[in-house]
């Protein structure tokens, strides 16, 4: 999951948002994790791989997260779905699942198509992300900078719990890094 075009380390504070959010973890009951593995979110997952505390289930399209935390809901545990920001068009319809039935849902999103993209197929959804999960009554956060993003996820968790919808935390590019490619684009 290491890819060295990409930080793990975010913004010029230094923090290690990715370690941060795992190390929260715990204190919010979650113990499973389902992703489609993504190189934006690579700190977090390869953390939630090695710990055997955490079960890291790794899906085929990001829709079956959103059916996983919901089915978790239901055995009594919250848990964290964790995706790229073009996986959220897949989730559109499934999100009417926590919704109608009231089951919290808690998504990490890895933000691309915002500043230094260099690819141009992930500007539509990156720029409609925030606005289309909002219209789908989704709570969403958007932190400012690497150690708002662990804050973030626990207020996102707590909303979800209390309000039973969703909520998810984006992680914006200026967070996570612009992905270059090798030998130019």
């Amino acid at each position: 999951m290491n890819d060295p075009d990409i930080s793990p380390y975010g913004d010029s504070d230094g923090s290690d948002w990715g370690e941060q959010v795992f190390r929260s973890l715990p204190g919010l009951g979650i113990r499973h994790v389902a992703t489609v593995p993504d190189a934006g979110l690579g700190r977090f997952l390869e953390l939630c791989e090695a710990d055997p505390g955490i079960r890291l289930i790794t899906l085929t399209t990001e829709e079956e997260g959103i059916a996983l935390a919901c089915g978790t809901w239901l055995g009594g545990e919250l848990a964290a779905v964790a995706i790229q920001s073009s996986g959220v068009g897949n989730i559109v319809n499934m999100l009417g699942l926590p919704n109608v039935c009231r089951i919290p849902c808690l998504l990490l999103v890895s933000m691309r198509g915002e500043a230094e993209e260099r690819n141009p197929w992930q500007i539509p959804v990156g720029r409609a992300v925030h606005d289309l999960l909002a219209a789908l009554g989704v709570d969403v956060f958007r932190p400012e900078s690497a150690s708002g993003v662990a804050p973030a996820f626990a207020e996102a968790a707590a909303r979800a719990r209390e309000t039973g919808r969703p909520g998810a935390v984006l992680v914006g590019q200026h967070i996570i890094g612009a992905k270059s490619f090798a030998g130019g684009d």
